[in-house]
């Protein structure tokens, strides 16, 4: 639903996973993301997959980040590049 409500492709999600540019452990939540910059909205920002990863792995969720947001979390040691 929330894809939906954003205008996200269904196809884009495993595509990110598959193809992230980058990936980082979450210490505050012990997720993974994935990102890949984008065409979203007529710009190209960048969009994250936060999924978690066991035996199996599960996409949590998936939306673009905001100017800042990526530089912000890594500054602050939330994002540890993996």
């Amino acid at each position: 639903m929330k894809m939906k409500l954003r205008g996200i492709p269904a196809h884009l999600p495993e595509k990110i996973f598959k193809e992230a540019e980058e990936r980082y452990s979450d210490t505050q939540t012990k997720l993974k993301i994935a990102l890949k910059p984008f065409q979203f909205s007529g710009k190209i920002r960048d969009v994250i997959v936060v999924y978690k990863e066991n035996k199996i792995i599960k996409l949590i969720t998936i939306h673009p980040l905001k100017k800042r947001q990526k530089a912000d979390r890594i500054k602050r040691g939330r994002w540890i590049k993996i």
